[in-house]
């Protein structure tokens, strides 16, 4: 058990520090390490942690779901201070120098330049949860539309969430 904790520990704690623009910026590597690497559970099983951990606040749920999946409640415990205990000094540490230079050019330049990387690895988390989740044209297609709709429209997620349960229903998809 005391060497579960300290993996948990160890590739949250990583995470935590790579997760610039959110936590979904590191989904598909935290998804690789927990279902490829240590095995504590399958693809479906993060699938469902995932869907979970976006219907109920805070979004970042999913990271305690992982860690008690693997050790129990104090999985989860280790879990959570390991991906937000570090990137929480960080952001306190650089936001303190960050007050400290006003005005200073490469503030700027440095906003202007993590904008669209954070982007980036958003759309690459996506990417990642769909290939490893969806074999079937049917789900793609809904998750293409769903997509579409959310970027395009000011539609509410749970709006299309619904729907394309709704439309997998009917059409006989998986349940």
């Amino acid at each position: 058990m005391m060497a579960t904790l300290l993996q948990i520990a160890a590739m949250f704690s990583v995470l935590s520090l790579l997760a610039f623009g959110g936590g979904a910026a590191v989904l598909p590597d935290m998804q690789r390490q927990a279902v490829e690497m240590h095995h504590w559970l399958t693809s479906r099983e993060f699938l469902d942690m995932f869907a979970l951990s976006r219907t109920i606040p805070p979004g970042s749920m999913i990271v305690v779901l992982i860690g008690q999946k693997a050790a129990g409640i104090l999985g989860g415990l280790v879990a959570l201070f390991a991906m937000f205990g570090p990137s929480s000094l960080l952001a306190f540490a650089v936001a303190r120098v960050w007050h400290r230079t006003g005005g200073a050019a490469w503030r700027e330049t440095l906003e202007r330049a993590l904008a669209p990387v954070s982007i980036g690895v958003t759309i690459a988390s996506g990417l990642a949860l769909a290939r490893s989740t969806e074999h079937d044209w049917a789900a793609y297609g809904i998750t293409a539309t769903t997509t579409l709709l959310l970027a395009l429209t000011r539609l509410h997620p749970l709006v299309a969430m619904g729907a394309g349960a709704a439309f997998l229903m009917v059409a006989g998809g998986r349940g």
